[in-house]
């Protein structure tokens, strides 16, 4: 009798518990599903599709919103944001085979990030990455004698580029956006219709597909995605370029992308602000990702992706995030920003 009657109130504070959670979702799914009626009704979000795509339809027409109630799916601006369960790769890889459509994807690796990280990036790409469709891998190192041989598959290639090293993982941060400004003019644009820019500290682990590409691509910060809009890391000095009172989420500098034209809008308006900060003896917050964050506060991106497109595992378990197609790879700051002049053997 005594064992039952201390076990009797846990069971019922457990009980509790699981309602209040069942609750909790279930308002949060309903909310969902009103925010996007109302967005549809005013025109602001693709129906989903009851039939095949027609000529002239936009491919991101076949998007189903209402396949994910426990997330928001579309912005007040008319973007999507991807979810899994919300898009079928066939119609998307179809589409963008018919297509013809060609990706870059830039990836900077200077010092001893090269030998940490890049090979896994790279073979981890090659199996999960634009599978089936023409890329090219740009590898921007001050050490090109050290990228790795690895097998491609037909119709991918890779360009080594040699850059300047720099002697603080800031200004290496910072200079990737004039780099890749200069590029996309120089070579990109002739070859490829979209741009894809990673850091090179993570890993593919899940499929990272067509159904990404858009005009302007935006990533939702996996640490930021689920807090409060006051708590967003915005630059909050207003001597910067970068400055922000207020915003619509917190975007991840990992992972951007776009057309050729959208990429570089975004490179070229982001290093100015840079520029300028440095004219005025100022350094953003956070670097490039705060400039970006300005750039699509101004320019909203037409697409965003969520945080299961770039995860990270010491964030634990989150269920709304069913599966992982990026991971952050093991961090090892203390010694990598600190060895930059070091060589890489």
């Amino acid at each position: 009798m005594t064992k039952a009657f201390k076990i009797r109130p846990r069971i019922k504070l457990s009980c509790i518990f699981v309602v209040l959670l069942l609750i909790s979702v279930g308002c949060i799914g309903l909310l969902s599903i009103r925010y996007i009626e109302e967005l549809v009704a005013m025109g602001k979000c693709p129906l989903p599709p009851n039939e095949k795509l027609k000529p002239g339809d936009h491919i991101d027409n076949s998007l189903d919103l209402w396949s994910r109630a426990d997330v928001q799916t579309c912005t007040y601006w008319n973007a999507p944001i991807l979810w899994d369960g919300m898009f079928d790769t066939k119609v998307y890889d179809t589409y963008h085979k018919e297509k013809g459509t060609s990706v870059a994807l830039t990836v900077f690796a200077v010092g001893r990030y090269l030998e940490t990280y890049l090979l896994d990036f790279l073979t981890s790409a090659e199996k999960h990455f634009m599978t089936g469709l023409p890329v090219t891998y740009y590898i921007f190192t001050d050490t090109p004698e050290w990228v790795p041989t690895i097998n491609l598959a037909p119709g991918r290639t890779m360009e080594v580029i040699q850059v300047e090293r720099q002697s603080r993982w800031q200004d290496i941060s910072m200079s990737r956006m004039k780099t890749i400004t200069d590029v996309i003019e120089s070579r990109i644009r002739h070859h490829h219709q979209y741009v894809f820019c990673f850091d090179v500290d993570q890993i593919f682990v899940g499929r990272f597909g067509s159904e990404v590409l858009g005009d302007s691509v935006a990533l939702l910060h996996a640490f930021y995605y689920r807090r409060r809009q006051k708590d967003y890391s915005y630059d909050r000095n207003p001597k910067s370029e970068a400055y922000m009172e207020t915003g619509d989420f917190y975007y991840h500098a990992a992972i951007f992308g776009g057309t050729w034209q959208g990429v570089k809008n975004i490179t070229e308006n982001c290093y100015q602000g840079i520029a300028k900060d440095k004219e005025n003896q100022v350094e953003a917050l956070w670097h490039d990702e705060s400039h970006l964050n300005k750039y699509f506060w101004l320019h909203k991106p037409s697409k965003i992706l969520s945080p299961e497109y770039c995860w990270s595992t010491l964030i634990g378990y989150r269920w709304d995030i069913h599966v992982h197609r990026l991971l952050w790879a093991e961090k090892h700051y203390e010694i990598l920003r600190t060895e930059l002049k070091g060589t890489n053997k």
